[in-house]
């Protein structure tokens, strides 16, 4: 435990309500998810169900009094778990979300419709690092917690888990300036760098969008 009362350790089973929590409040930047997505349990399970369920060996979160305040997900293969998404996760999700009819309420609509425009304008392009940088990672925090070197603890224990399965490097996306510098501080380096415009209806600006890598 660091001097500061948090504890950084693996994921265990009885996390998983905590971290699909924390994606849910941390999905938009902060802003609620309700403005973008009507069904939380939806919106998690496409954050986290790869992770917490298919790979849960390959996640770390931190606690305060055994509370779960952050996490970090991971996957070692990223080309696997892109497998496993397209087969298995994201047919069960839209069955769901039909069932549920989660897609039909007006201004979820009609923000899937600007998602669409910024696919169709090639703005979710991105080149595959797969081969260098196998891996990936998702990192978020309670909103309380940010600022006090927890995300650094997470990420120094994931690379030291990665590095110890031999795998040689990991990559992830962003759409926050805050943490590319984040991750340029810990000697990750910038990909590829685009912008995403599907959020600007709703934030009143485009975002930047980031791939970031290291070589392990």
């Amino acid at each position: 435990m660091g001097t500061d009362g948090i504890d950084i350790r693996v994921f265990y089973e009885a996390d998983r309500e905590a971290v699909r929590r924390i994606s849910r409040e941390t999905a938009f930047l902060g802003e609620p998810y309700e403005r973008f997505f009507s069904d939380g349990e939806i919106l998690a399970d496409a954050l986290t169900l790869y992770y917490t369920d298919y790979e849960p060996g390959s996640c770390f979160v931190a606690t305060e009094a055994d509370r779960v305040v952050g996490y970090l997900t991971g996957a070692r293969d990223v080309t696997a778990m892109r497998c496993i998404v397209r087969k298995k996760i994201a047919p069960a999700l839209l069955v769901k979300a039909l069932q549920k009819k989660a897609l039909f309420h007006r201004g979820k609509i009609r923000f899937l419709g600007h998602i669409l425009v910024s696919f169709l304008k090639g703005e979710f392009f991105a080149p595959d690092f797969s081969k260098k940088y196998p891996a990936t990672l998702h990192i978020n925090l309670e909103k309380g917690y940010r600022g006090r070197k927890i995300g650094k603890r997470l990420i120094e224990c994931y690379i030291a888990f990665l590095r110890g399965e031999g795998v040689r490097g990991v990559h992830f996306g962003t759409m926050s300036e805050r943490a590319k510098g984040f991750f340029l501080k810990l000697g990750f380096s910038v990909l590829s760098s685009t912008r995403r415009s599907y959020l600007r209806y709703q934030l009143k600006r485009p975002l930047p969008y980031y791939i970031l890598g290291k070589v392990l």
